[in-house]
């Protein structure tokens, strides 16, 4: 098996939720160091658990609240509400639980394909992924070291890529990339062909990064820094058309307004030939972490 069918096929068997009982599901966690459940995990674990109790209709929106942290080592239990099947649209409510509280709650909204008026905004003016750096680049362009980049930022079943042209990557890095924008070109290793599972792969990749273009303005060139926490709070996601994951994809954020102690960002995905195919809102928690005594 190659890595890339190796990557892919982990994060396909992680949306994958085990059906337990009527309406009640159970999804898995990797095996990873981090502290809490990854957010986008659980927001597509969430979509597969009311897409299964849906018959053919794809989704169109979801509605989340981020409650508590999602702890690694306790699988997750996810209950869908059958709220309403109607002639056009499907509702579904689903929470998740874990020791017998809810950390998440989403709204899903699924619909019937059906023809009607059609507009969008245009594609941002960006270089082709093709002539865009690698993660890998990215990581070693902000810390100036060499050698491999970290495992977690080769081994990766979506790839990122800044949406920066390679004859300029290296000044604006040392600007800063200033202000609350980032792009990145996304692309998963290839999926099969179920659409259910390309949404459920879209709703993971959509909380990526959108944390760090609320903090981009206050920490610096990675958007990031020690003297600031961020946690999300909700998240919104609305399908346009349907497309594939496994095809480059431009992932537009940009944060408007951060405010006692909570910021926004907004996304919007693009298809390399110019279809804006979803959108994105996140509220963010974003507060100053005082230093401790005896630290630099």
């Amino acid at each position: 098996m190659s890595p890339e069918s190796s990557r892919i096929k982990n994060l396909l068997e992680l949306m994958n939720v085990e059906q337990i009982d009527a309406n009640i599901y159970r999804g898995s966690n990797p095996e990873q160091t981090r502290r809490r459940v990854f957010g986008g995990q659980v927001l597509g674990q969430a979509l597969m658990a009311a897409g299964r109790t849906v018959e053919g209709r794809l989704p169109h929106s979801l509605h989340a609240y981020f409650l508590r942290p999602g702890r690694p080592a306790i699988p997750i239990v996810y209950t869908v509400d059958r709220i309403r099947d109607g002639g056009s649209f499907n509702t579904r409510r689903v929470v998740a639980i874990q020791d017998g509280e809810a950390i998440f709650n989403m709204s899903a909204s699924f619909h019937k394909l059906e023809e009607g008026f059609s507009h969008q905004e245009a594609m941002p003016g960006v270089p082709p992924p093709s002539e865009c750096p690698g993660w890998e680049e990215l990581i070693k362009a902000r810390s100036g070291r060499n050698g491999p980049a970290p495992p977690w930022a080769r081994n990766r079943p979506v790839e990122m890529r800044p949406a920066i042209a390679r004859d300029g990557f290296k000044e604006e890095i040392a600007q800063g990339e200033g202000g609350a924008l980032q792009r990145f070109w996304i692309k998963a290793d290839p999926m099969p062909d179920d659409p259910l599972l390309h949404l459920c792969v879209a709703a993971h990749t959509s909380d990526h990064s959108l944390l760090g273009a609320m903090r981009r303005p206050h920490g610096g060139a990675a958007g990031w820094s020690r003297k600031m926490m961020s946690a999300s709070l909700d998240h919104v996601l609305w399908f346009h058309k349907q497309f594939r994951m496994d095809s480059w994809l431009l992932y537009h954020q940009e944060s408007p307004v951060t405010a006692h102690a909570r910021g926004l960002a907004l996304g919007r995905y693009f298809t390399e030939g110019g279809e804006l195919v979803a959108s994105v809102c996140q509220e963010g928690l974003i507060r100053p972490v005082e230093p401790q005594k005896g630290r630099d």
